[in-house]
């Protein structure tokens, strides 16, 4: 009996080309939906990283920044200061526009877009 994954009764049934191409989607699709749960999971998610815009997530990033950098302390405490700067940025950004919003909507649409951001942090 031949070990050859294409000399197996399906392979002879089906013919090799259509074999091989069936194998091959088989793979391909095993590996999207095998990446997909990864994602969905939190693996590589990175809404379930720590928030951007909280002193965990800041942290995290800065401290990530120093070590792939390799950011002497000097460095360090300029890109500190540089980043908490781009963080009031974005915080102040952030709520400028909230507030614009709010000025369009009623106030029945209003509830609605505070459980609409609510939703989204909580991601």
């Amino acid at each position: 009996m031949s070990t050859n994954l294409l000399e197996t009764a399906a392979a002879r049934r089906l013919g090799p080309k259509t074999a091989c191409v069936l194998v091959l989607s088989l793979v391909f699709l095993a590996g999207a939906g095998v990446g997909a749960l990864v994602v969905d999971y939190g693996i590589h998610n990175p809404s379930r990283a720590a928030v951007f815009d909280t002193l965990d997530g800041r942290t995290a990033y800065f401290e990530r920044v120093q070590r792939d950098l390799d950011l002497t302390p000097a460095q360090s405490a300029q890109m500190q200061s540089i980043l908490d700067d781009f963080w009031q940025y974005y915080r102040t950004v952030l709520s400028d526009g909230k507030q614009r919003i709010e000025q369009v909507l009623t106030p029945a649409q209003k509830v609605k877009f505070e459980r609409l951001l609510q939703g989204q942090q909580k991601k």
